[in-house]
């Protein structure tokens, strides 16, 4: 995807939001926009996304699918959690939500009207409906995602999104908590001053890989320990199907 000279303001003598953003994206990245309050970041987001249209230049080369989640959910609307994602889930093609509901911890909550909802938990529904479909030639733009959210459901959101941009989706946050930071191969862009500067810290030497290892719930602590400490990033949880039993060696458990 690509940004040539793109500018952006939301009236025709307004101040200009954005100005003369060059950029290009390329598949597999993770993207981490930062900036203070009222920068742009949010209108840069949208802009990606396609809620928006710049008002001068061009985005070119944006993914057949785009799965974006604004900062606050619109809630207000006459429909279960359930009943929502559903819907959403066939306009996107597929063919349910179950397993991303239930990494969110959103799953107790599925019969409950929108309205009757915590603000984190209709967070959680406007996440889930944003991750919906499959992650190649994906777009995924996310805005303040972690915020609100208890620590497992943040743990499994920066899980997913690695696993988006491992199978080649390009994802776009912006993040005050902090926790894009266990993402490691990412690219940091900051809005300031109408421009958008992309910065070279964090940037992949090579592409992301997901893989994932079934160990005896008794080792899992001291795997994972290991592992984070070769510099890889872990998230531990329970098995929730049946998988393949672990083989215990000297060395300890093996796949």
């Amino acid at each position: 995807m690509r940004l040539s000279t793109v500018s952006f303001r939301y009236t025709r003598r307004g101040p200009w939001i954005l100005r003369d953003v060059d950029l290009d994206v390329q598949p597999g990245e993770v993207l981490e926009v930062t900036g203070r309050n009222g920068a742009g970041k949010s209108t840069f987001l949208r802009l990606l996304a396609g809620v928006l249209r710049p008002t001068a230049g061009s985005i070119t080369g944006r993914p057949a699918r785009v799965g974006y989640a604004p900062e606050t959910f619109p809630a207000g609307q006459p429909f279960t959690a359930a009943a929502y994602l559903a819907a959403m889930a066939r306009v996107r093609g597929v063919s349910g939500h179950g397993d991303l509901a239930d990494r969110l911890g959103l799953t107790p909550l599925l019969d409950r009207p929108l309205g009757e909802l915590s603000k984190g938990s209709a967070h959680k529904v406007g996440l889930v409906q944003a991750l919906l479909g499959p992650a190649e030639d994906r777009l995924l733009i996310l805005d303040e995602p972690f915020a609100g959210l208890d620590e497992r459901a943040r743990g499994e959101l920066a899980m997913i999104v690695a696993e988006v941009a491992a199978a080649g989706g390009v994802v776009v946050v912006s993040d005050h908590q902090g926790d894009l930071r266990e993402v490691t191969a990412r690219r940091t862009l900051t809005v300031a001053d109408t421009m958008v500067t992309a910065g070279a810290a964090g940037e992949p030497e090579e592409p992301l890989a997901v893989v994932e290892v079934v160990a005896a719930a008794s080792a899992a602590a001291g795997l994972a320990a290991r592992l984070r400490a070769d510099g890889h990033q872990v998230r531990v949880r329970p098995a929730t199907a049946a998988l393949p039993e672990a083989a215990e060696t000297k060395e300890g458990p093996r796949v």
